[in-house]
């Protein structure tokens, strides 16, 4: 089983109100609530045995706090994605100065155009990753991605989206060969050899939960869900994400674990 010994956050901006949304979760983030649910996400992952790395807010990308997105980071290797939304392409910059802290230069690898891919599409299990097609993450992304991921020792696998934006918005993967899966993702031939926790339809945003350490982080105000997580033996930890729900964000979205 892995180890974390770091996170990557990113605080966010003021002009995050006017980050990407879908509605699915209307509503207009409220900063000052925005930052004080991000002080309590940073509190919960130091309690997991992890060193976090704060970087500044940055006015300029609106949805910069969701540093998942920019960079794939693995024992091995650190690989710079190329996002499919295009306001989100100059996030890359900052977050490869912060990952070079961490990984010799040899080891940073780019998904470079026509390639995109984001970060919020790939899944780690043990050593294979899955990667799900999506309006962000196109075929030519994935193609690349595999292809460094192969000198490393890993292996990946394709998973085509048809519902969410991302493919950890709907499953993720918490150790132990156990999955939580929502909507699209409950009978995914891809996902039958793990044991699935089901996610009701209603508490659907919830099945992006963390797994860090032997904890798992759930997004409060999700009941089911809780009881589901505490129920497979893990120690849980509940924060509110409901300002980062409005922009389609959940917990994995807003931290690099590594």
């Amino acid at each position: 089983m892995r180890i974390f010994k770091n996170i990557i956050v990113k605080r966010p901006c003021r002009a995050m109100a006017d980050g990407i949304t879908s509605g699915l979760y209307p509503g207009r983030p409220d900063y000052e609530l925005a930052l004080a649910q991000h002080d309590a996400y940073i509190e919960a992952l130091k309690k997991c045995s992890v060193d976090v790395t704060i970087l500044p807010a940055d006015e300029n990308y609106p949805d910069s706090c969701f540093v998942e997105d920019p960079a794939v980071l693995t024992e091995r290797c650190a690989i710079i994605t190329n996002p499919g939304a295009a306001s989100r392409n100059g996030e890359t910059t900052s977050i490869e100065e912060a990952v070079r802290k961490f990984y010799p230069d040899d080891r940073i690898k780019h998904i470079v155009f026509p390639g995109t891919l984001e970060g919020g599409d790939v899944m780690m299990c043990g050593e294979h990753f899955f990667v799900g097609k999506s309006e962000r993450t196109n075929a030519e992304g994935i193609r690349q991605f595999a292809e460094i991921l192969s000198k490393y020792g890993y292996t990946c696998s394709e998973v085509k989206l048809s519902e969410v934006l991302h493919l950890k918005t709907g499953v993720n993967y918490l150790e132990n060969n156990n999955m939580l899966v929502s909507g699209e993702f409950i009978d995914k031939a891809e996902f039958a050899q793990y044991n699935k926790f089901i996610v009701p339809e209603e508490e659907a945003y919830a099945a992006n939960c963390i797994w860090v350490n032997g904890t798992v982080i759930v997004p409060a105000g999700y009941p089911t869900v809780l009881a589901v997580v505490e129920s497979m033996g893990y120690n849980v930890i509940t924060v509110d994400t409901s300002e980062y729900r409005k922009l389609d964000g959940g917990l994995s979205c807003l931290s690099l674990r590594f």
